[in-house]
């Protein structure tokens, strides 16, 4: 009786993954499909596989460019946006300046605001100061936005090192730098990678922004998509179906090699340690 509950459990895991994982599975069979086998009533699973969408994709002038816009824009924000956060949020763990709470809560407070509401302001500023279409103030944009929650969840790291680290290093004649970078990062690497993880995810879908303040030398992928939706008078699926799974290779490379990181990171994981 156990076994056969346990066989029932796993199978519900397996048929609750399948249903999820479907609509992904969907695209990347038809990015293989002709136009005609996607429109096709009923739906074709089984076809003849074509790369000729993937051809017509590699085609366009523009392609690299984006999908390469698109990964330096995302690595390099959301890197300075983990080592900016990862000394704010030692600092407010540490050293508990004044005010730190309503900080910390004002911090995520502006997290919270949609970017709709602030787009206005940042399109004038940008124009204002030449900063349009520019690839470094797209990026530290970017990592503005992904400060916040990176503090946040890199605070919840170190609270849980103990302080005891710190004054054995300070005691031992270590500086700052070093306590900071060889003694304390190591213990919080896992919620280093689940902000990179996190931040990586929100910049490589964002798309508004990229629009409004980017331009054609900052153009990301969410923006080919966008603009290639339409095509000889109706929705070019064959586009789009290419396109997405292409898209979606590198978040789930990163979500699979560091999976074991997110749910930590998602309950703000603790570290705990004593010298």
């Amino acid at each position: 009786m156990s076994r056969l509950k346990e066989w029932s459990y796993y199978g519900l895991l397996w048929l609750v993954a399948l249903i999820f994982f479907a609509p992904i599975a969907w695209i990347v069979m038809s990015s293989f499909k002709t136009r005609s086998d996607i429109l096709a009533i009923p739906p074709k699973f089984f076809f003849t596989p074509t790369l000729e969408n993937y051809r017509e994709l590699f085609n366009r002038s523009e392609i690299f460019q984006q999908i390469g816009n698109s990964i330096m824009l995302s690595l390099g924000a959301v890197i300075i946006a983990v080592i900016v956060s990862f000394l704010a949020a030692f600092c407010f763990s540490r050293f508990r300046p004044k005010g730190t709470d309503f900080l910390m809560f004002l911090l995520l407070s502006i997290r919270m605001l949609p970017g709709p509401a602030v787009i206005l302001p940042v399109f004038l500023m940008y124009v204002a100061f030449g900063w349009k279409d520019s690839h470094l103030w797209l990026m530290l944009f970017y990592a503005m936005f992904s400060i916040p929650f990176s503090v946040w969840i890199l605070k919840g790291f170190l609270d849980g090192v103990s302080t005891r680290f710190d004054e054995t290093g300070r005691v031992n004649g270590g500086s700052w730098l070093h306590i900071i970078f060889k003694v304390v990062m190591p213990q919080v690497r896992p919620g280093l990678i689940a902000a990179f993880i996190f931040n990586l995810i929100f910049v490589w879908n964002e798309y508004l922004f990229n629009f409004i303040i980017g331009g054609v030398n900052t153009q990301n992928i969410p923006y080919a998509l966008m603009v290639g939706t339409y095509a000889d008078g109706g929705v070019n699926w064959t586009f789009i179906s290419t396109m997405t799974s292409i898209y979606i290779i590198l978040p789930v490379v990163f979500i699979y090699l560091f999976q074991k990181y997110l749910l930590v990171g998602m309950t703000f994981g603790t570290v705990r340690g004593e010298v």
